[in-house]
């Protein structure tokens, strides 16, 4: 009888074997490219993806501070982002995790897995089924992985790129992504992307671990998104640091911080709203008269505003000099 349950199975887990090499809600199909880097001047570790799939940086983009970062996709299993991130904290090196991975996985063959630790420390694997054109290259403190794509100068593009471009970590992701898809990238086309940015080390609260977050989930262009979203996260950081600023009472360094945020994101009216109170509070009234008045015109509602900041003292502008800010 033992023998009977013994080639059972057998039987069963070979059933498992072939069907973990097709697409199932529980292993996502995400053929794509990504790239997993550290910045050796900050710490920060970054992962970045693009692929002709619907939200890929929800299955794909895995990352935690003080860590690591892991890049799980072609036949993807979502549990090697938080399994090998387990890994690491635990002593493994990245080899070792994906190693480990791996041996438990009976789809190894059709998973392409890359792990980055806190120290720079990367490994990366592609399966041996994996869709055509297939690869990675390993280079320091980075790895770029690419399958199902148009041709096979995808992934080394990548890796140029991201070696030869200057700028943030996150700017650099992004120059990879850039370079794939000039490169023909996924050979169906495009559809999301993701960007993920943490610290080199946990600040202990998870909500401030996070450098950059950003996703693209359905657009026909979602890196030239992705370009445009990530301009507007720099502005919007520009924004923070001058509302630290005004915290501090430095209005003359919020007016810096603001003034910098305007350039990235011209267009955004609650931008130059708070440089034109950052102006007020500085005594320059009558630039920051103009700035209300064009603000007032395109929507009025940011003058209904403006006499509320005063018990909060956000505007700390005399009565006389609010009634004309209103009268504007």
């Amino acid at each position: 009888m033992k023998y009977k349950i013994f080639f059972l199975a057998v039987i069963l887990f070979g059933v498992q074997i072939n069907a973990q090499q097709v697409y199932s809600k529980k292993e996502p199909f995400a053929h794509t490219f990504s790239i997993v880097a550290r910045d050796t001047v900050t710490g920060e570790m970054g992962v970045a993806v693009q692929s002709h799939w619907f939200s890929v940086g929800n299955d794909v983009v895995w990352g935690k501070a003080g860590v690591g970062v892991v890049a799980t996709q072609a036949f993807v299993n979502p549990s090697f982002g938080p399994r090998g991130l387990s890994l690491l904290e635990n002593g493994l090196t990245p080899e070792m995790a994906v190693k480990s991975l791996l041996k438990l996985d009976d789809g190894r063959d059709v998973r392409q897995l890359a792990i980055l630790d806190a120290k720079g420390n990367v490994f990366a694997y592609t399966g041996k089924n994996c869709i055509q054109a297939a690869g990675h290259i390993v280079g320091s403190n980075f790895s770029v992985q690419a399958n199902l794509m148009e041709k096979n100068t995808v992934w080394p593009a990548m890796a140029k790129a991201f070696k030869t471009t200057k700028g943030s970590l996150a700017e650099r992701l992004l120059a990879a992504l850039e370079a794939a898809q000039s490169e023909g990238g996924d050979i169906r086309g495009k559809q999301s992307a993701a960007i993920l940015v943490v610290r080199a080390k946990s600040t202990g609260n998870s909500w401030e671990d996070n450098v950059v977050d950003l996703r693209v989930e359905d657009s026909k262009n979602p890196i030239k998104e992705m370009r445009r979203l990530l301009t507007v996260h720099e502005a919007y950081e520009f924004m923070n640091k001058g509302d630290v600023a005004v915290e501090k009472n430095d209005n003359k360094l919020a007016k810096e911080y603001y003034m910098k945020a305007q350039e990235l994101n011209p267009d955004n009216l609650e931008m130059k709203y708070w440089y034109a109170v950052t102006l007020a509070n500085n005594g320059e009234m009558d630039e920051a008269s103009k700035i209300f008045k064009a603000i007032f015109k395109i929507n009025s509602n940011w003058k209904t505003l403006t006499p509320r900041l005063i018990k909060s003292k956000l505007l700390t502008v005399s009565p006389k000099d609010l009634e004309k800010i209103l009268k504007l």
